[in-house]
């Protein structure tokens, strides 16, 4: 796998990509919320995610109030020594406004991505991925793009 493991104390609320072990790009610019304020704003009344864009949380369970969109969720481990974090579990589809995930087993973070994402990338609990350098250093790592019509 190429991506350069990411120290997520040392880049605190910077932004990161996750790839499969594959190398395939799960999503190139994954905002990291490591603060108490970061964690407790996360993607709440923001604007919905581009499908490369997502939100790392360091828990274990999340809730969907003052969400505006679905998303997927995917609870991975903490990182193994090679770097590597396996998907302990995956939510897909979570609607907005509603919903509960309670704390899932084994889960040391949380991948908040685009709905679909999980699908259209095949993740699967027990699939590994690797937090690594963005692909697109500098651009805003959650917002969508402005729609061009």
């Amino acid at each position: 796998m190429t991506a350069v493991p990411v120290d997520l104390a040392g880049a605190r609320d910077g932004t990161i990509a996750v790839r499969a072990a594959s190398g395939t790009m799960v999503a190139g610019r994954v905002r990291l919320a490591t603060s108490f304020w970061a964690r407790f704003r996360g993607l709440m009344a923001s604007a919905p995610l581009n499908p490369d864009a997502g939100l790392y949380l360091p828990v274990n369970s999340i809730h969907m109030l003052f969400m505006r969109f679905p998303i997927d969720a995917v609870f991975v481990s903490s990182q193994g020594a090679d770097g590597d974090r396996r998907i302990v579990a995956i939510r897909a589809g979570l609607p907005a406004w509603r919903g509960l995930v309670m704390p899932i087993r084994g889960a040391s973070g949380v991948l908040e991505l685009c709905a679909g994402t999980a699908a259209r990338q095949g993740l699967q609990p027990g699939d590994v991925v690797r937090f690594g350098q963005p692909a697109n250093p500098g651009a805003d790592p959650v917002a969508a793009p402005p729609d061009p019509t």
